[in-house]
């Protein structure tokens, strides 16, 4: 079986194509098949999400390697418009709000299809509509680099005075 582990920029030669849909292509461990229908082991660090056109470069059982491009599969979303900007961007925050993945498009959103959040986004005025299309969300405002160490958000000093109200003297 094919094992792809390490993602690259740029490759002269492509091997093969795995359309993933957004949720196959956030998980760090995955078994799949590529289009032909080769089986394929994918082994990412924890927190990789696989975007469309990334490349993937792994070796089969002989040895050899070979470079996959990942396709987003298309999936069922739902498309939000609105008459104009500033009814999209208010759309846009009450999705935020709800700390819901959004695909940002030129003059649309598009979200994972969910009645509730279009009854909510019908009821600012939006015009939302289900298709079928590839699924590529914001990665957010920590998704290019940040990296946990031992589970914390930020290192804790070793020392850390505590001044209260009473303190006499809070240097």
């Amino acid at each position: 079986m094919l094992t792809l582990n390490t993602k690259i920029e740029h490759a002269d030669r492509i091997d093969g194509e795995l359309r993933l849909p957004y949720d196959l292509r956030e998980k760090s461990r995955l078994r799949a098949n590529l289009a032909n229908g080769e089986e394929v082991g994918v082994f990412t660090v924890r927190g990789t999400v696989l975007r469309h056109g990334d490349l993937l470069k792994g070796s089969d059982e002989d040895g050899v390697e070979r470079v996959i491009r990942i396709l987003a599969a298309a999936e069922v979303t739902y498309r939000v418009e609105c008459v104009n900007p500033q009814a999209l961007l208010r759309c846009a925050f009450h999705l935020g709000n709800r700390h819901t993945q959004a695909h940002v498009g030129d003059g649309f959103l598009r979200i994972r299809k969910d009645l509730v959040l279009k009854e909510m986004l019908e009821g600012l005025q939006a015009t939302v509509t289900e298709e079928l299309a590839a699924f590529e969300p914001e990665s957010g405002a920590y998704g290019g680099g940040h990296h946990h160490h031992d589970g914390l958000l930020a290192p804790v000093p070793l020392r850390q005075k505590i001044h209260r109200p009473g303190d006499q003297n809070p240097s």
